[in-house]
């Protein structure tokens, strides 16, 4: 395994042409607006629909594949790990944290028939212009001031969601800054023992090395996803246990990859 820090690794080869990223960067100068203006305000006009929810994530999930082809970032997912995310129900979703590219690359791959939200920082939702916006497409408001009041609110916004939908968890807290991953908080697990659900882990590869922290602009090229099997709490052990098992497990195919 490489102990160069990942930010001081190359980037994935860019995926086009010096010209056309110049010319899909002006695209995205004149267009970025409007997506986020479509995003903000749609929930002001029709958060209260019948139906919103599903359609407004929809158009969520293509816009973050045109901001992401407008970057020329492409995402790789098997076919077999797509498969699977569209299958998926009962489970919380948690991925690991390495860059502000994780969410846009999660919403690019899962596909139409699986539903996710992410559990959002208060302070978030408290903004007067996202505010409708956050609230209509059902983001999950956590106190972080809290503990146990966060816990209790994750907790009944999963027990009301509908099998196919999954809350994404980053169970690391922030972006991490270590070469593996960074030590996990315990609030999957006992959201996941609190509902019966089972946890999805997912692992985000090569996402810090496009855009590093202190970075505005991301670079082109490919960040990897991989979808891992479905992870069951074990109840007879601690929940300290069950988390250093699901970080192992994940720090396995995170490791195994950077030290191609």
């Amino acid at each position: 395994m490489s102990l160069q820090p990942p930010n001081l690794r190359a980037a994935p080869a860019a995926t086009d042409q010096a010209g056309l990223r110049a010319i899909k960067r002006v695209a995205l100068f004149l267009m970025g607006p409007f997506y986020f203006f479509f995003i903000a305000f749609v929930p002001l006009l029709c958060g209260k629909r019948r139906g919103f929810r599903g359609w407004y994530w929809r158009q969520v999930k293509r816009a973050c594949s045109r901001l992401l082809w407008l970057l020329s970032i492409r995402t790789d997912i098997t076919e077999a790990d797509r498969a699977t995310l569209a299958v998926d129900t009962g489970s919380i979703i948690v991925i690991n944290h390495r860059s502000h590219l994780d969410g846009f690359v999660l919403m690019d791959v899962v596909p139409d028939a699986k539903w996710i939200t992410f559990a959002a920082k208060k302070e978030l939702c408290d903004a007067a212009l996202l505010r409708r916006g956050f609230k209509g497409a059902g983001l999950v408001e956590i106190d972080r001031k809290s503990g146990t009041v966060a816990l209790e609110t994750l907790t009944a916004a999963v027990h009301a969601m509908p099998a196919r939908c999954s809350v994404v968890l980053f169970p690391e807290g922030t972006r991490t800054k270590s070469e593996s991953l960074g030590a996990f908080k315990a609030g999957a697990v006992m959201a996941a023992r609190a509902t019966g659900r089972t946890i999805r882990p997912i692992v985000i590869h090569a996402s810090d090395r496009l855009l590093p922290r202190g970075k505005h602009l991301p670079k082109s090229g490919t960040i990897r996803v991989e979808v891992l099997p479905s992870f069951e709490c074990d109840l007879s052990a601690s929940v300290d246990e069950d988390v250093a098992r699901l970080r192992s497990d994940m720090m396995a195919v995170f490791d195994d990859w950077v030290g191609r």
